[in-house]
């Protein structure tokens, strides 16, 4: 188990993270997420060992994860950190890259694990093409594998996805995170994406202030938001009087109701329409399945499941 307790950790005079707390069993997912400048990727830091902490202790499995003050080289050999800048060698090939810390002793077996890694990250065509000639999502996907080659405790992973194009990202992601479970890797993600977070993670921390803000399921969180900032990061909603936050989706356009709202704009959503729309004076939005002309008077219901 990974074991948070109690850290706190500034820059200069600015007090990034204050008083932190949370425990991450093995094989277990955590996302954290929050706005920029909130900590996330500097939680990721300190998990690694790259700074020393002001305050509080880290603990895998009862060993004490501590700083450069205590470590000429950081980062433990059962961890792997991928940050949002990838450290690859660009003159050698995708393979070799995936295989650079693998050992020579076992020629077959290295080459094995290097197949089964370019195939869970989808670049089993570009096996021998350098490095310095791929994109920069196809360089964000050789770092992962190469991160996952020796088989990690525990990944950490800082907007993974980031420079991924959405035709890969979908896919890339339930292999991904597929491969981790089934390996019961332990993952942390930071990210302000929450296509990473909802199909996958067991928990979510949400970081604001300095501080932990909520700490759920994503499922727990996104039926029950208990603020605006948790709200945002799962899509469009509505702050009702009387109500209180509502998802656009949970707002449906009905024949007669107590809510009556003027239409201002249509928004085209692929799946469905965003309908901006005035109610009380306020705008809202509605996701519908239909474009609605502007002024068009209509009435809404709150439906939850």
């Amino acid at each position: 188990m990974l074991q948070v307790k109690n850290i706190s950790f500034g820059y200069k005079n600015k007090l990034v993270l204050s008083n932190i707390s949370f425990n991450v069993k093995k094989g277990e997912h955590l996302s954290i997420i929050g706005e920029s400048g909130s900590g996330k990727s500097t939680i990721l830091k300190l998990l690694y060992g790259t700074y020393d902490l002001s305050e509080g202790h880290i603990f895998w499995n009862d060993k004490e994860i501590l700083g450069p003050k205590h470590n000429l080289i950081i980062g433990p050999e059962y961890m792997k950190y991928v940050s949002q800048e990838f450290d690859l060698m660009p003159f050698t090939s995708v393979s070799e890259n995936i295989g650079a810390f693998l050992s020579n002793f076992f020629p077959e077996e290295k080459q094995d694990r290097i197949s089964e890694l370019l195939d869970v990250v989808e670049l089993k065509s570009y096996a021998q093409t350098k490095v310095k000639e791929l994109s920069g999502g196809q360089k964000q996907r050789v770092a992962l594998a190469r991160a996952i080659a020796k088989q990690p405790e525990i990944l950490l992973l800082d907007e993974p996805f980031s420079h991924i194009d959405n035709f890969k990202k979908q896919s890339l992601r339930r292999s991904l995170f597929k491969y981790l479970k089934e390996k019961k890797i332990t993952c942390i993600v930071a990210t302000h994406d929450k296509d990473d977070v909802l199909p996958y993670s067991d928990a979510m921390i949400v970081l604001n202030d300095a501080k932990i803000i909520a700490h759920n399921s994503p499922k727990a969180l996104y039926n029950h938001p208990e603020n605006k900032l948790i709200a945002s990061f799962f899509g469009e909603f509505n702050d009702l009087e009387n109500h209180g936050i509502v998802y656009a989706n949970q707002l449906k356009v009905v024949k007669n109701s107590a809510l009556k709202a003027i239409v201002k704009q249509s928004y085209y959503h692929g799946d469905c329409y965003l309908i901006e729309a005035e109610l009380n004076g306020k705008s809202v939005f509605i996701e519908h399945d239909k474009h609605l002309k502007k002024n068009l008077k209509i009435y809404v219901s709150i439906i939850k499941d």
